[in-house]
Parts: C-alpha cells; structure tokens; sequence
C-alpha cells in the first residue's frame, strides 16, 4: 500500500506519519492493515508539484490534510479514483467566513466522488490538541498547555466555555481505521469517537496543578483518558531547562533519603540510600505499612513484631537478604519493628520505598525500638 499525506509537516501530519512509519517498520503491530505499507509520500509546503504529479499516479490512499484542491483534478488526470480523507472542521456548520470556506472545500469532495465514484471521507474535526502542534490560534489546548509550562501568563475570557476537544493520539487512530474501511461515519461526515467535552476554566485548573506537582511531588491524577491525554501533552511542551529538576536529599554519614513521589490517595515513594556496613530504621509504625525493593547492593531486611508471646519472650526476628540482581519485595507489617542493613564494605545501597502514606512531619508515627535489642 503507498499512501500520500499531504501537510505533512503539520500537527496532524507529523503525528499521522510518524505512526505510518512505525506500522511500516512493524515497531506497532496491533493496527492489522490488509496490506503492507510501501511507501508513505509527505507532502508539504516545500515539495514540488512535480512530487504531487508524480505521487498521485499509484498512491493507494490520500490524506488531504493540506486540502490541496489541484490534487483532485491531478488524480483524474490518472484515472486514480483511491479513496480520499480531507480534514475539515466543526466550524463548516457555522455561517462565517471560515465555516463557508470549509463548507466549500466539503461539496467540492462529494461532488468528485460523485463524477468519480471515488470513496471520499470528509472529517469534521473539532478543537485538537497533543504533542507537536503548530500552535496556531485554533489550537487552543496545545496552546494553554505551552504557556503555563513555559511560564507565561494566560487570560481566560470565559472559563465556563464548554469545548469539544480531541486527542492527536486518538485521531491518528481514528484516521489509520480508514485504510482499512472501517472509519466513523455519520451521515456523510467521519468523526473521530472520543471526543470530550471540557469546561475552559477545569482545563486551566488542571495545567497549574501539573505545573505546580512537579515541584511539590504530586503525581497528576491520570484516571481518565483525558486526564491522561492532557498530562502527556503538558509534559510534551516543558522547555529543556524544566525537563529535569532535583529532589531534595536527607543526608547524614549514613546515606541519604529523598521522597520522589507524593499522592493524595496512593502513598507515596522515597528513595533510600545506605552507605556501606550502615544499618537504618530500627523503628516500627501503627499505621504506615511500607514496601521496601532492593535495586542496587546487597543487604539484609530484618523484622520482628512488636511485644512478646505467650511464654513472655520477645517474637523472632525474620530475615530476608536482598539483592539488586535478584529483586524481590519485602513487606514492613504494621506494628513491626524493622531495620534495612548494607552487607556491603564498599558499594552503597539502594532502595526503592513505597508507603501507604504521605509522611507528616507533625504526627510521624514512627517509634524507635531495635530488632534485635542491644545486650546489656
């Protein structure tokens, strides 16, 4: 199959392709095309006409991204009635300049279907946002997106603005379905089936919170796909000085520990570091249960649950040597005094913490006791 994308180099363009690409390069096997893909034509503004010429004689499939108009009578020239997509706009329907222009460009598509018997899809594509936009005006979300994690200042109008707005990832999809005939279609017009509808002022809302969690550990909540979609985008447009930023380090002749995650219902992630033959925690917790994974060093975890048992001697001590070559899980039991000890002279240790909770400094729940007590 060749398949000829005209704008090629624009915000649906470049996502389209790039995804074209992989599927041709079997890097994502999942889209099930009838046909290989041969060729993947790009056309933008810097091809020639004779490109154009000499690709609309055995392209398989055309987006008109560009909505080139002479394309049209170039495939006829070629007898080359291959199914076409255009890409228009939820504002055709308006009765503005712009809406009539895309109206116009609409019924000169049906129209050479009709003379053709060419298959035509003709998408009216609402607000898109994602990765890579141009960033032009009609680009609303890309735009917001680009300001607030450049720090640039945005007015919003209107902040109870309902939008209808579209994910690029799930366009490209949308538009790969249509190579194997199994676009959306209503009417006469294809659609891209996830599309949501967002107040103006919750979009903003959400911006400066992914803004602002970067710094104080908060991981954005992703529960639904436009959450998610909205995250990616955000991060997309972070300029290199913000890409990364450091952590602060708790540090002592022992090693270091630096929270690295913080989250309002899931707990949160530290990293902890012991310095060589270092021994930490000897403590236990009521409440906070915490995971502990081993990912560099060699150590040893060792537990005992607090009080005595029937016969009044001290519960035994439980043992689980851990590795970074062999990583394994070791759960901290509420109520379960616990150390994490170096068995290494001369490496560090690393690992990973999960907690059920966000520490807080003014009620820690952390008590001291040694898992095996200090003999007299």
């Amino acid at each position: 199959m060749k398949i000829l994308v005209t704008g090629a180099k624009g915000f649906i363009g470049k996502n389209l392709c790039s995804q074209l690409h992989n599927i041709a390069d079997q890097k994502a096997r999942w889209y099930k095309l009838l046909k290989p893909i041969e060729a993947i034509y790009e056309y933008d503004i810097n091809s020639t006409p004779e490109k154009l010429d000499e690709w609309c004689k055995d392209t398989d499939f055309v987006f008109n991204l560009a909505n080139i108009t002479s394309l049209l009578d170039t495939l006829k020239e070629y007898s080359n009635t291959c199914p076409v997509m255009i890409s228009s706009s939820s504002l055709a329907a308006l009765d503005n300049s712009y809406g009539q222009s895309k109206k116009v460009y609409e019924e000169l598509m049906f129209q050479y279907s009709q003379e053709t018997g060419a298959k035509v899809l003709v998408y009216r594509f609402p607000n898109l946002f994602g990765k890579w936009s141009d960033l032009a005006d009609v680009d609303i979300v890309s735009c917001m997106c680009n300001d607030i994690a450049n720090g640039h200042p945005i007015q919003v109008d209107d902040p109870n603005l309902m939008l209808n707005v579209s994910y690029i990832d799930d366009v490209v999809d949308s538009l790969i379905s249509c190579l194997v005939g199994k676009e959306y279609k209503e009417g006469k017009y294809c659609y891209v089936p996830n599309v949501y509808k967002v107040r103006l002022g919750d979009i903003v809302d959400l911006l400066y919170s992914f803004d602002k969690g970067r710094y104080d550990l908060q991981i954005p909540c992703v529960s639904d796909g436009f959450r998610k979609a909205l995250y990616s985008t955000f991060v997309s447009y972070l300029p290199e000085n913000k890409i990364s930023y450091p952590l602060e380090m708790r540090t002592d002749d022992r090693g270091s520990f630096s929270e690295f995650i913080r989250t309002e219902n899931h707990g949160q992630v530290s990293i902890n570091i012991n310095k060589p033959g270092v021994t930490k925690g000897q403590h236990w917790h009521h409440n906070l249960v915490e995971r502990f994974l081993v990912v560099s060093g060699h150590g040893l975890i060792q537990l005992r649950k607090e009080g005595f048992d029937e016969n009044g001697q001290l519960y035994p001590v439980l043992n689980y040597e851990v590795s970074g070559k062999k990583l394994e899980v070791v759960e901290m039991i509420a109520g379960y005094t616990h150390n994490l000890i170096n068995l290494s002279d001369t490496e560090d240790m690393v690992t990973v913490i999960w907690a059920n909770g966000c520490f807080d400094p003014n009620r820690p729940d952390t008590y001291c006791d040694f898992v095996e007590p200090k003999k007299d």
